[in-house]
């Protein structure tokens, strides 16, 4: 993993699961880590833990909805370190739903954060790292990006668009590697999300066998830990028990 030390990694949705578990995984092997998300007290939380740790994080508020405060990310990111060596893609949100219910605004809103906030991330990470001649680009995506499931049409087309979003980012660029990180069921707040009673009842079901959210954190790493010349395209995580 020595690989990982002292490189510049840009975590969204750090404020909690995969994004919190990432930062403090990839700051014990040496990264520097510039946290992102809404609920800014949680990152004050978790970047005080790390430095405690010996450890170097930074944060800022961050909503991935807005391109311009995606921009302000990584332009902070450059002022406290000159430098962004990776951009972790991680924020979502998952209210399922069967599509009869009509939840419109749910449906924008996933839309919203989980395809054009991954979009945002690129689009601002991707001219520094151009520039660097060199970076590392991991959209976190899901295993509902290969199948798809009753109330989970749009969840699943959001995660499919990352997919395809990642294999065109790679086609396109011969110095930046590509990472998409596919985790089964992890355990959460994704679910909390969830308005439709039928389909919370679904999902408690669906996530009765689930890993940490470390499991996650520790395949980023993996990926980030390569030589710069070998880009890992995809990992899927899954509970070794989970049939999903």
């Amino acid at each position: 993993m020595s690989n990982i030390a002292n490189k510049v990694v840009l975590i969204t949705g750090a404020s909690s699961g995969i994004g919190e578990a990432t930062a403090r995984v990839l700051a014990q092997k040496g990264a520097r880590v510039v946290l992102g998300a809404r609920r800014t007290d949680r990152l004050k939380t978790l970047a005080g833990a790390i430095e405690a740790g010996g450890g170097t994080a930074r944060f800022r508020a961050l909503d991935v909805t807005r391109l311009d405060d995606m921009e302000a990310f990584v332009a902070f990111a450059m002022a406290e370190f000159g430098r962004v060596d990776a951009i972790v893609n991680n924020a979502g949100l998952m209210p399922l739903s069967p599509l009869a219910a009509r939840k419109i605004d749910e449906w924008n809103r996933m839309i919203d954060v989980n395809i054009r906030g991954v979009l945002h991330g690129i689009a601002a990470a991707l001219p520094v790292m151009k520039s660097q001649g060199n970076g590392h680009v991991i959209n976190v995506a899901s295993i509902g990006g290969h199948l798809v499931y009753p109330t989970a049409a749009v969840y699943c087309a959001t995660k499919f668009a990352v997919v395809a979003i990642s294999e065109g980012l790679r086609q396109e660029n011969d110095n930046i590697r590509v990472t998409v990180i596919t985790p089964g069921v992890v355990q959460s707040e994704l679910a909390a999300t969830i308005t439709d009673p039928g389909s919370q009842k679904m999902m408690e079901d669906f996530r009765r066998i689930a890993m940490p959210p470390e499991a996650i954190g520790r395949a980023i790493a993996y990926a980030i830990s390569q030589p710069d010349d070998i880009d890992l395209s995809e990992i899927i995580v899954r509970p070794t028990a989970s049939p999903y």
